[in-house]
Order: C-alpha cells, then sequence, then structure tokens
C-alpha cells in the first residue's frame, strides 16, 4: 500500500481541471491505487448547498469576504466529513479546486484581506494541506473562447456562471493570483501549460505524479 495523498487542481475558467481529474482517477486505478474526486465548493450536502447558493450569485452584493467565509465553511465540512476519512481511509483524494481558489479568487483577485484568508484556511483545512497542487494555465482569451462553446452547447464550467461572467481583464488578474501562489508554494505547486490536446495534458500530468510520487512507478 501506498501512503495516501492529496492531489488538488487549481486554474482559473475553462482551463480543463475537471477534465484532467478524471483522466488522473483512472489512471491511478490503473495503478490499483484507491482514490477518490471531488470538488469544492462542495463535496459533501452541506459543502453542495453553499457551493449552490455562491455559484448562483445571491451573496455577490455581500463582497468578496463574504463569498470567502461561506467558501470556507463549505471546506471546513468537506474536509472534516470527506476528505480527512478518506485519506484515514488510505484512498487518495483528488480535489477540482481547494483553499487556492479562495486565495486567487477572493484574496489576491477580490481584495480581502490577507490575515482574514490565512485565518480562515487555519480554521478550514485543520493541517490538511494538499501534498501537490497542478496549477493549470491557460491565456484567459483561449480559455473564454472554451468556456463560450461550453455554454452554446449547454453546459456551463463546472464552478458554474458567478464567476464566468467577470470581464476579460478580471480573468487576467485570476491568472497572474495563482500563478503568484505557485511561486510562493514552489514546494506544493506544479504550472501546467493547459493549452495542448488532452491527451498529451494528461500524460504530462500523470510525469508530474509520478515524480511527486516515486512509489507510483512500482506499482506499474
Amino acid at each position: 500500500m501506498t501512503q495516501a495523498r492529496f492531489i488538488t487542481f487549481e486554474g482559473g475558467e475553462g482551463v480543463g481541471k475537471s477534465t484532467q481529474v478524471k483522466r488522473l482517477l483512472v489512471r491511478l486505478g490503473r495503478a490499483s491505487i484507491p482514490a477518490i474526486r471531488t470538488r469544492e465548493p462542495g463535496g459533501t450536502p452541506k459543502a453542495e448547498a453553499i457551493r449552490a447558493f455562491i455559484l448562483q450569485g445571491r451573496p455577490e452584493s455581500w463582497g468578496p469576504g463574504a463569498e470567502a467565509v461561506l467558501f470556507a465553511a463549505a471546506r471546513l465540512d468537506h474536509v472534516n466529513r470527506l476528505i480527512a476519512p478518506s485519506l484515514a481511509e488510505g484512498k487518495w483524494v483528488i480535489s477540482d479546486r481547494f483553499h487556492d481558489s479562495t486565495r486567487a479568487y477572493q484574496g489576491l483577485t477580490g481584495g480581502v484581506d490577507d490575515k482574514l484568508i490565512r485565518g480562515l484556511e487555519e480554521l478550514a483545512l485543520d493541517g490538511h494541506t494538499p501534498d501537490l497542487t497542478i496549477v493549470l494555465d491557460m491565456d484567459p482569451e483561449i480559455a473564454f473562447r472554451r468556456v463560450g462553446e461550453r455554454q452554446i452547447e449547454g453546459a456551463l464550467a463546472a464552478t458554474g456562471d458567478r464567476f464566468e461572467k467577470e470581464d476579460l481583464d478580471w480573468h487576467r488578474h485570476l491568472r497572474e493570483a495563482f500563478l503568484t501562489i505557485a511561486a510562493n508554494n514552489p514546494g506544493r505547486c506544479v504550472v501546467i501549460p493547459a493549452n495542448q490536446s488532452e491527451d498529451a495534458l494528461e500524460q504530462e500530468i500523470w510525469d508530474t505524479v509520478v515524480r511527486r510520487f516515486p512509489e507510483l512507478g512500482e506499482t506499474q
């Protein structure tokens, strides 16, 4: 049995996080690694209820500070009821977004004070910092086209339309926020260009995971 690991995917809208989370789960299955996938906000019934409330835009008028608190409340339940128990059972956890999204969206882009962000992290994470964070990076103009295509097809991105409707300049700031977070956490974060085929991106992600956790190579 390999040690259970916690991997998160981060990045702006339309970069392909949800697809690659699913593909990584399949890869881990092929390696006989017990793993689950989850998402933020969400992952548990209470967290999913908060997700629906936020992504419908209902607390938007309250400002990014209130959004940060709501995300932290959802995260606390997510960690306590799903992430921590799964890791304790020896299951790898792969999450589509986690605390870095709050840092990027509400903190660096939304202007919420860093002290509040860190205080909420300390409360919600309870020591469960990801072992690896994969930041998928893409020019927002290209990502915007992807999101627009999904909307035309009637399938909104996993994070819903609350943030997708922000203008291009806002999304450029968001991209820089994720790159700043990655630069400040080089031991945990790896930035991977997302503007490549899904298969090529999947392979680069898998190679990154195996380099970070060499024990995976022994299972193949």
